[in-house]
């Protein structure tokens, strides 16, 4: 569920206003079009978000990785300086650091190559993360992007009719995702982590 957040006056903000505003060690705000949104995730939602850092925490340790996943971070829309947004779950490239000039000071990725995964976890606002993140991280450059829709809340050109719990796997293909959907038993097909070895449908049991 997303609620507007209140904000300290009626003009849109950009970034590094919002920056400036962000509340330090409260809450967990995207900026949407120079709106202030603030993101309240059910228990329900971190414990499906959680079960999947912890999977791939442990990939990236077992095979001595040089990711990380931040605890919170921002990324910002490649053509504007009114958007940014926090993933879920975002695995970063550790080495592709130090040529992001937004991290240290801001917690705040600018480049595609720098984010190895982003995952959202579904939420009522289904259309921001089948519609507004998948199109930004594309254009972006991120190689790839889940769509964790554990209730099977999705329109369904994107999930099927009837609807039904649906992970769907972008993978960025000479600039465009090419999209595969897994449900069930089928294990979830990743690039990044071809030894994760987990099926859709034990994710979707943890949000049961």
């Amino acid at each position: 569920m997303l609620i507007s957040a209140e904000k300290p006056d009626i003009k849109l903000m950009t970034l590094e206003e919002f920056w400036d505003w962000y509340p330090d060690g409260y809450g967990r705000f995207e900026l949407h079009n120079g709106e202030i949104v603030e993101m309240q995730p059910t228990g329900t939602h971190e414990k499906v978000a959680g079960f999947l850092a912890s999977k791939l925490s442990v990939n990236i340790e077992r095979l001595n990785l040089p990711f990380f996943i931040p605890r919170q971070g921002l990324i910002k829309a490649i053509d504007s300086d009114k958007s940014a947004y926090i993933p879920d779950v975002m695995v970063l490239d550790d080495n592709a650091m130090e040529n992001e000039q937004m991290w240290k000071k801001r917690s705040t990725i600018t480049q595609g190559k720098s984010v190895k995964l982003a995952i959202e976890v579904v939420s009522t606002n289904w259309q921001d993360d089948y519609l507004t993140k998948l199109g930004e991280y594309e254009k972006l450059g991120i190689g790839e992007y889940w769509i964790v829709d554990y209730l099977g809340l999705g329109g369904r050109r994107y999930i099927g009719d009837p609807k039904q719990p649906t992970i769907s796997v972008c993978n960025l293909v000479e600039s465009e995702y090419a999209i595969n959907l897994f449900r069930g038993q089928d294990v979830v097909n990743s690039p990044t982590f071809p030894e994760l070895n987990l099926t859709a449908e034990q994710i979707f049991q943890v949000g049961k």
